[in-house]
């Protein structure tokens, strides 16, 4: 019983910060406002953690059914929107992350998907799923930035910045937090692979061939990106696009593979 209360009480509270991020936008108090949202979401981000604890965390080992571990990842990226939103102006994010953290904490308790790992004869293997988990929501928050990137360089040179677009920062400030989140993720994403590559026993077995080869090529999007950025100063329309690709390629990886596996195959 006590599950379901939390689950209920921990989404009505994601949502409760995306209505105040709506009405901030009518509102010139912004600053009180964005101090609503915070504690609002941290709130809600303690329920949610709460519940992933009791459910994620078995005696046989890790629950990673697809639910689950969407729950997982926007928890983080929950999280990494809160911690940044203490000293950047990325708080409207939340419009896109919160109602998603909502979304996969209900279907988390409604509708699970069992898949126990079984962590005890893989040693390092519990840090290499967090490692992947913490890369994956890291760069995940970066496409949504990517995409708000890009809407606002779209209304600004047609000359018709408002609403949510008046509300984000600068282009600058936008795009230089989107650099400095692909490079937090894309470190996370290499320690994830070495990790990978030194606890699993086969990443290439058959149910990881698919997300093995994906996860590299995002990685390998990713580097050729920072390594234009830093050579050939890519930035804009280029940047955004690469953020997007290399996410994507990364959501497939991941989540593409567990549904395969888990939703049409049953494993």
């Amino acid at each position: 019983m006590i599950d379901v209360i939390f689950t209920i009480i921990g989404a009505t509270l994601y949502i409760a910060a995306t209505i105040v991020l709506f009405k901030q936008l009518t509102t010139p108090e912004s600053e009180k406002n964005k101090h609503t949202v915070l504690i609002l979401g941290i709130t809600g981000a303690i329920f949610h953690a709460d519940i992933l604890a009791r459910h994620i965390f078995t005696d046989s080992g890790l629950q990673m059914g697809i639910t689950h571990v969407a729950s997982l990842a926007t928890w983080f990226v929950t999280c990494l929107l809160i911690i940044t939103a203490l000293k950047k102006p990325i708080e409207n994010l939340g419009l896109f992350i919160l109602p998603l953290a909502a979304l996969t904490l209900t279907l988390q308790y409604f509708m699970p998907v069992d898949h126990i790992v079984n962590t005890a004869d893989h040693k390092g293997l519990g840090a290499h799923i967090v490692l992947s988990i913490l890369a994956y929501s890291l760069l995940g928050l970066a496409a949504v930035q990517a995409v708000l990137l890009s809407i606002k360089e779209k209304h600004l040179h047609n000359r018709r910045p408002g609403g949510l677009i008046a509300a984000l920062p600068p282009l600058e400030t936008m795009e230089s937090l989107l650099v400095q989140m692909i490079v937090i993720g894309f470190a996370l994403q290499t320690t994830s692979l070495i990790s990978g590559y030194v606890h699993l026993e086969d990443m290439f077995a058959q149910n990881l061939a698919h997300k093995t080869i994906l996860s590299i090529i995002a990685w390998a999007v990713f580097a050729i990106l920072l390594t234009c950025r830093k050579l050939y100063g890519w930035r804009g329309k280029t940047l955004v696009r690469w953020t997007i690709s290399g996410f994507f390629t990364l959501l497939l990886a991941y989540f593409g593979s567990k549904y395969v596996l888990e939703i049409i195959l049953g494993r």
